[in-house]
């Protein structure tokens, strides 16, 4: 008998919902024409492009024309960071981010250290959590970039964005607020607006659409520099011919999501609560995310088993769990190392993150999995 497949990484990525497949078919094999064309099939791609543009804007709260599709998260975050420091550097010459960023962030910015640029980067609490306080210790009239993630990707903390805009008014600075809203979006109430936020990404696959397609809202007179030339295309801050398909499918899911939100989010903060007391009843569990956290990651320590073996064993029963950032690829969690974890607690790790498809009886199969796991693993150990 074949088991039943209990899909828990929805974080890393998710799968695509019927109407984004059909709207993403239809604009591959109906909508097909370039929509830099002039001719009516241009035209027709175009206003397709358009229409979604307008489906993810209201998702996300602001209004179309802030809107720059990119391929995805990565590349939204790489256009923010390159994009507002290159546009501010005769201004400033200091970025202030935190240690737990996604690689997507952190990575630009390390380039950008190694160009001269000042980096200060916030180290969190044992919660996740990066203080109000270090950020306005941090932020100084020479900052000209503030970049934080609002909800973590790893262990799900909500980070004091909101707070920025503020700090950077304060002292004068002429900073440019950028927020990685991959893991938010769609799944925690807010606006680009009400965080303050000059720059925000966000990502297609994480809810529910194809791979390929994700934006960056750059706030109405906020202004960055390309990272590409030619072709003119997403006012000239993203050249090259857009991916229709995906950026349609994208619109659908964006939809959908905002539609179906208020029950989405109850469901998570209903798994999320059957999960932790679920796990109350296992020996040698560690929860790692904060009790404020986002409620569709949660991420836990099976004490004395290392995560690439706990994960392996999940696997073998059809059970599909992570243990951080897909991007890693397996290292050691430089989030949890950051939060100052015991090496204990980071090396056996798992992340367990939701999406509307998901049930009780998943967490169920999960935690009766982990507990067989520990039993055997330990035996074997």
């Amino acid at each position: 008998m074949t088991m039943p497949i209990t899909y828990l990484d929805n974080s890393a990525t998710t799968r695509v919902c019927k109407e984004a497949a059909t709207a993403a078919l239809q604009a591959m094999t109906e909508v097909y024409g370039n929509p830099s064309s002039l001719h009516g099939m241009g035209i027709a791609a175009e206003e397709l492009m358009e229409q979604s543009r307008k489906k993810v804007a209201d998702a996300l709260g602001c209004e179309a024309r802030e809107l720059v599709f990119t391929s995805g998260g990565t590349e939204a975050n790489n256009l923010a960071v390159f994009g507002a420091v290159h546009a501010k550097h005769r201004k400033g010459n200091r970025i202030v981010t935190t240690a737990i960023e996604h690689s997507s962030v952190a990575g630009p910015i390390d380039v950008l250290e190694k160009e001269g640029f000042e980096v200060v980067r916030l180290r969190p609490d044992n919660n996740g959590m990066v203080s109000e306080k270090s950020l306005e210790e941090a932020i100084t009239p020479s900052t000209i970039l503030v970049s934080v993630m609002l909800i973590n990707n790893e262990m799900g903390a909500i980070q004091p964005v909101e707070s920025i805009k503020s700090l950077i008014h304060r002292v004068g600075a002429p900073a440019l607020i950028h927020i990685d809203a991959v893991q938010a979006f769609a799944k925690y109430a807010f606006s680009p607006e009400a965080l303050g936020a000059d720059l925000l990404s966000v990502s297609g696959h994480k809810i529910h659409a194809p791979k390929g397609a994700g934006a960056l809202y750059v706030r109405k007179g906020a202004r960055i520099l390309p990272l590409e030339a030619g072709g003119g295309q997403e006012r000239n801050l993203r050249p090259g011919t857009q991916a229709v398909p995906a950026i349609a499918g994208f619109g659908e899911a964006a939809a959908l999501a905002r539609k179906d939100f208020p029950q989405n989010r109850a469901l998570f903060q209903h798994l999320r609560a059957h999960l932790l007391e679920r796990l109350t009843s296992l020996p040698s569990i560690a929860v790692n995310s904060p009790e404020d956290g986002a409620a569709h990651i949660l991420n836990l320590s099976v004490l004395g088993i290392r995560s690439e073996t706990m994960l392996h064993f999940l696997a073998d029963r059809n059970i599909f769990v992570s243990s951080g950032s897909a991007c890693s690829r397996g290292a050691k969690s430089y989030v949890l190392a950051a939060m100052n974890l015991p090496d204990e607690r980071i090396d056996s790790a798992l992340r367990i993150s939701f999406s509307h498809e998901n049930t009780r009886e998943d967490i169920d199969r999960f935690v009766d999995a982990i507990q067989e796991g520990i039993k055997t693993l330990t035996h074997i150990k």
